[in-house]
């Protein structure tokens, strides 16, 4: 295991690819190697590391950095609502926002979507998974939605989808199906990396991990649950204010996350979804599927 490359499918391409991984060999030294996991255990984890790490991404000096990421990524700056040399930070680049247009919502009313730009695993059926990236993970809900009795209830043998952001994507998350936002709390204090690199080692980094946990009310699919993740390097997960009523439409957008990889886990309760295909057949190989802000990722159970 240690040292594999992480695979992912593009949607798109219909190609298996390896993933560039920004800090890749800094993230095995921490997360594959016992001293390095001691050192994410008591310091690298810690928020104030990754609290320093947002604030220099904000000065203007690190801007400098924004057209050799660009170029090194092979980004696409006509997507970008703003020119390179307009962002004052490489943070303000990291939290860019892109014309409306380049992320088109899946128009299927019977569709749910995907929340963000990503590398996604889908579970049909939480308990019945073989493998979370290596075999013989599996999900701990309780721990996940902070030992709500009623949440674990309500979607124990539900369906799940991990959505992961590098630092190359678009950060900005959105609404996965529309509804009203019943709830939201903050959970967890840790800010372990999400990478396969560190989740191959120990899948507890999500549920440890700082989190934000909003239940959505629909018409059509019962309660949706909404969880944000903190990752190193994370500075902070900004909200977008929501609307007196509450309701929210379908590819909305909720949020951002600051400088950093980070992660948003998708609940639906048993029976209320269909995940895609391609979801669930890369899924149960281990391998990601690469797919976009607003494309489908699953419909409604009829």
């Amino acid at each position: 295991m240690r040292g594999e490359p992480i695979e992912i499918f593009d949607r798109y391409t219909g190609q298996e690819l390896q993933e560039a991984v920004y800090g890749e060999s800094s993230l095995r030294l921490v997360y594959e190697t016992s001293v390095g996991r001691a050192g994410a255990a008591c310091l690298f984890s810690r928020p104030f590391i990754s609290r320093l790490f947002g604030w220099y991404m904000k000065r203007p000096a690190s801007a400098k950095k924004v057209r050799p990421f660009v170029k090194r990524y092979g980004l696409n700056e006509a997507e970008f609502s703003r020119p390179l040399d307009a962002y004052e930070s490489f943070n303000a680049f990291f939290c860019r926002e892109l014309h409306p247009e380049a992320r088109p919502v899946d128009a299927d009313p019977d569709s749910v979507v995907f929340p963000a730009d990503a590398r996604h695993l889908g579970f049909q059926e939480l308990g019945s998974e073989e493998r979370v990236f290596v075999k013989g993970q599996s999900w701990d809900l309780g721990k996940l939605l902070g030992g709500d009795a009623e949440l674990i209830r309500r979607f124990s043998g539900g369906s799940l989808v991990l959505s992961r952001l590098c630092p190359v994507d678009y950060h900005h998350f959105h609404y996965p199906a529309s509804g009203t936002v019943e709830s939201a709390n903050w959970l967890g204090q840790r800010l372990y990396s999400v990478s396969p690199i560190a989740l191959r080692q120990r899948l507890a980094y999500l549920w440890e991990n700082l989190r934000y946990l909003t239940r959505i009310k629909t018409d059509s699919i019962g309660e949706v649950c909404f969880i944000e993740v903190g990752a190193t390097n994370v500075g902070s997960i900004q909200h977008r204010p929501l609307p007196p009523d509450g309701k929210v439409t379908k590819g909305e957008p909720k949020g951002w996350f600051e400088f950093g990889g980070s992660s948003v886990i998708t609940l639906f309760e048993p029976g209320k979804v269909i995940l895609s295909d391609d979801l669930i057949t890369c899924s149960a190989k281990g391998i990601e599927l690469y797919a976009r802000c607003g494309d489908k990722m699953g419909i409604f159970s009829r």
